[in-house]
């Protein structure tokens, strides 16, 4: 069986044309039964006034379906483009308003997906131009150590040199592997921080146990001032990574004989760890690109390093609720203050 698919304008035409044929059946009908001329005017003007306010009320729909179709393709086609806000519309509540309002709503999602998604991309592109420049490198390095060990004939002494240099360029490299592979799984949610209130005192001992020894090769003296009653709420193994970094670039950038203090208060809504040192300073222009992803000073570029430890400091210390904070003068020396959310 066939479906008879009518439009808009064969309805109209179809509802106009019964009602026609049932005004002159009931024309007949009257005009049979009363015999009467006055009464046959009567309901002929009577049936003339519904017919034309039919005939109105079907104009007024099909003129309000005609807006409907044209505004809804017009927003369809802003949908697809993606290049204009969404109209905006002022009528009353009606069925029209209701579905142009979830259109517009839709629309706007839309618009956040695909800028989102071209955020991500982006963000991608930055990653992959980034690890491409931090891998270059130690890879060249090697491959030059290998050819040199391959084709031509050294000493016993000049290998074991070149092995130890190898060496260095493959700890680089592990290093950078395991902090993307760190950054990485805390962005996209694999490992989810879970803060709890416990005490800051060993969660510092436990960053502090990871550079002492580099300190003292350095001769640099650490001193601590963390009352062991302090507690804040935090995840411990995520939040000694982030302070380890802080304390493992304070020792990296002090020179030798210098001095690092750590500091823990108790404030009204946060526990502030304040991590000083002698070292040699950040200018203050470059005070708010240092916790970018692999952003390293153009006078430390000789100093080992990859330049991501602080952008996952702030990374992990965000995620818990806190933030924090940097001060510096050139020559002077830097106090970084991690700021974590009271228990």
């Amino acid at each position: 069986m066939k479906t008879v698919k009518l439009s808009v304008n064969k309805a109209c035409v179809a509802i106009c044309a019964v009602l026609v044929l049932l005004s002159l059946f009931l024309l007949s009908v009257v005009y049979y039964l009363t015999q009467n001329t006055f009464a046959l005017v009567c309901v002929l003007l009577y049936v003339a006034s519904v017919i034309g306010c039919m005939a109105i009320f079907l104009t007024f729909i099909r003129r309000k379906l005609t807006l409907f179709s044209d505004a809804l393709c017009k927003l369809l086609d802003d949908m697809m483009s993606a290049d204009q806000a969404p109209p905006q519309y002022t009528e009353e509540e009606n069925l029209f308003y209701k579905i142009q309002h979830r259109l517009s709503r839709l629309y706007e999602v839309l618009r956040e997906s695909k800028s989102s998604i071209a955020k991500e991309r982006a963000d991608l592109q930055e990653l992959i131009s980034d690890i491409s420049h931090q891998v270059k490198t130690p890879i060249a390095n090697l491959k030059m150590l290998d050819a040199t060990l391959l084709d031509q004939t050294v000493t016993p002494e000049k290998q074991r040199e070149f092995l130890v240099a190898m060496d260095s360029q493959l700890d680089k490299l592990d290093f950078l592997m395991q902090a993307l592979i760190k950054t990485s799984r805390l962005e996209t949610g694999v490992i989810s921080l879970e803060p709890q209130p416990q005490a800051i005192y060993d969660t510092l001992a436990a960053a502090l146990g990871g550079i002492l020894l580099h300190a003292e090769q350095k001769k640099i003296a650490v001193t601590v001032d963390c009352p062991e009653t302090v507690t804040a709420a935090h995840d411990r193994k995520w939040t000694t990574e982030a302070l380890f970094n802080i304390l493992d670039n304070a020792v990296k950038y002090t020179p030798e004989g210098g001095k690092i203090h750590v500091a823990v208060v108790s404030l009204e809504m946060y526990v502030k760890i304040d991590i000083s040192d002698t070292g040699i300073g950040i200018p203050e222009q470059h005070q708010g690109t240092i916790f970018k992803r692999f952003y390293r000073e153009s006078s430390v570029h000789d100093a080992p390093g990859i330049g991501i430890g602080l952008y996952l400091a702030r990374e992990i210390i965000t995620r818990q609720g806190g933030f924090i904070r940097v001060s510096s003068e050139l020559g002077t020396g830097s106090t970084f203050s991690v700021f974590l959310p009271h228990s």
